[in-house]
């Protein structure tokens, strides 16, 4: 019984895990494309960081990136902004692609 209690416990840390790296990587790519959005919005110095904050804080009205999505594409579209939605989708998933690939480069560089 105990391998059976042992894998469990195994299973449930890596889950622990994977729900952190989740949680880490998308908090940065929503930094990294908040960024970018207000780039485009022609945003600069401290409206860059409050901008930040407000795409950050977007991501928690709901589970999944549509939150996210719905509130650049509207703040895009305010200022008469021309970004496609093709581009806006591929932006979110090249940044957490990024911020996937920095996490697990700090941790290798972390255990070396």
């Amino acid at each position: 019984m105990t391998s059976f209690s042992d894998r469990e416990k195994s299973f449930e840390k890596k889950f622990a895990m994977d729900e952190e790296l989740k949680f880490r990587s998308e908090a940065r790519r929503n930094k990294m494309l908040g960024q970018w959005a207000a780039e485009k919005l022609g945003l600069s110095g401290a409206a860059v960081d409050d901008y930040v904050k407000a795409v950050r804080k977007a991501d928690l009205l709901e589970k999944g990136d549509e939150d996210v999505y719905r509130k650049i594409r509207k703040d895009l579209d305010d200022k008469g902004v021309r970004v496609s939605d093709a581009e806006l989708r591929k932006a979110m998933a090249d940044f957490l692609h990024t911020a996937l690939e920095q996490i697990e480069g700090e941790g290798k560089s972390k255990s070396s």
